[in-house]
């Protein structure tokens, strides 16, 4: 056993929310990461002071590995091989040591475990079968990201950060990235004077490119000298405000070649998202997405819907569409750039009304004003949750059926709860692997008031 007193040998328990399993050590409670429950491993302890009330650990040797072990597909987020190079693993792929089908078992246990524990609710009682895989995935599940951000070292290097560390750890590749992502090269650009990068793609046969060079101010011209740099296909802007956000409206975006906006088509409707405006990440996601909101809720002609954190409108658009001229679709999205993307992608809806605010507000507001009540609501908040406020401002909307999509178990479990005190009973739940060789899932939950 190592005399240093950072490492430390354990048997791993139980997986757990986050991406760790749960190790013990002389009555001390360990968060684990690159592990898989059952195996005996040394840990090199991280988050460990005298007085904190649990510790944090990685991985760096595996003594009795599990069946389920197989070798990690890329360097840079590996422990044991990050380990070796004195280095931590970088984020954004911490189950990619787990075979594929036994990450999908352990995303079900810690699903179950987090409604089972938050939402006071049993999981198989309200019809989860297990965590699936969406039609038309990969094999291996990798290419499947279309927005993928990188930071910029000190040396100009194209870099990431690992799990909770401000470190930054050169990068050359990042294997679960869209295959046009990795084509760019962006490790070979001219990077002095950029803070960060982020890119996305679009989803169709033609997907077309955005970069985002984000300038920390100290190169005057640094997104232009590497924009010039790009294949031809590329298109590519910069992000002049340190720290802003274009989705908050806090960012000045300028162009610098190509377009500053990437077209998405799903179920037959087209749709534009400019810059850093939210869209759902993995190629499969929206179509998806659609598919099991439109199935849940079924809106008839005529029928009154609220798609609250509507985004650019992915779900409002085929909503509008099912309920017709005679319905209404209140289309709400807090973030001032995004919300102008829905009124683009809406503009052929006269029943759907766009509102940019605060979900719990303005909802309220816009259903006052209207002296309307909703028949049902789509409800895809950020990984937070609802919360008490949004549960409370849908349950004077007078909806009867709830298509609640989660990209997070934990504020998904603790929502259910407040909704089911509200009066409204989980009927189906659907959880999808969209975060492959990640710890993250995609759950979509249908509630009614009873």
């Amino acid at each position: 056993m190592s005399t240093d007193k950072n490492i430390l040998r354990v048997r791993l328990g139980a997986a757990a929310h986050g991406g760790h399993s749960v190790a013990r050590h002389e009555g001390r409670v360990i968060f684990v990461r690159h592990g898989i429950p059952g195996e005996e491993v040394s840990i090199a302890l991280r988050d460990a002071g005298e007085k904190s009330r649990f510790w944090r650990g990685d991985v760096v040797e595996v003594h009795e590995a599990s069946e389920h072990r197989v070798p990690h597909f890329w360097a840079a987020a590996d422990s044991l091989r990050s380990a070796e190079r004195g280095v931590l693993p970088v984020g954004g792929a911490e189950f990619g040591h787990i075979s594929l089908e036994h990450q999908r078992e352990l995303k079900g246990q810690i699903f179950t475990e987090q409604l089972e524990r938050l939402g006071k609710i049993d999981a198989a009682e309200h019809g989860f079968t297990g965590v699936r895989t969406p039609e038309g995935e990969s094999e291996d599940a990798l290419g499947w990201r279309t927005r993928t951000a990188f930071a910029v070292d000190s040396k100009g290097r194209l870099a990431m950060s690992p799990f909770r560390s401000n470190d930054l750890v050169p990068v050359k590749e990042m294997p679960l990235a869209h295959p046009k992502i990795n084509e760019l090269k962006l490790w070979e650009l001219p990077l002095l004077g950029i803070s960060r990068i982020e890119v996305a793609v679009g989803s169709g046969e033609d997907a077309g490119v955005l970069v985002l060079f984000v300038e920390d101010g100290t190169h005057t011209g640094a997104a232009g000298r590497a924009a010039k740099r790009l294949p031809e296909w590329a298109s590519a802007a910069s992000v002049t405000q340190v720290g802003g956000s274009v989705a908050d409206g806090r960012g000045v975006l300028q162009r610098l070649r190509g377009r500053t906006w990437l077209s998405e088509s799903v179920a037959g409707h087209d749709y534009r998202i400019t810059g850093e405006g939210f869209w759902q990440i993995h190629r499969l996601a929206p179509a998806t997405l659609v598919e099991r909101v439109m199935a849940q809720l079924a809106p008839g002609y005529g029928a009154r819907v609220a798609d609250l954190y509507a985004g650019a409108g992915l779900f409002s658009a085929p909503l509008a569409k099912a309920v017709g001229d005679d319905g209404m679709v209140l289309s709400i999205e807090g973030a001032p750039g995004t919300s102008k993307d829905a009124v683009k992608n809406l503009r052929e809806f006269p029943q759907a009304v766009i509102s940019q605010g605060r979900v719990e507000k303005t909802l309220s507001r816009e259903l006052n004003e209207r002296k309307a009540k909703l028949d049902s609501i789509v409800l895809d908040p950020p990984r937070t949750g609802a919360g008490k406020a949004a549960v409370s401002a849908m349950v004077r909307s007078g909806a009867k059926k709830i298509s609640y999509v989660s990209c997070d178990p934990a504020s998904f479990a603790r929502d259910t709860a407040d909704l089911a005190a509200a009066g409204f009973r989980l009927e189906e739940i659907d959880v999808i692997d969209l975060y492959p060789h990640t710890h993250h899932m995609e759950t979509v939950g249908l509630f009614r008031r009873h």
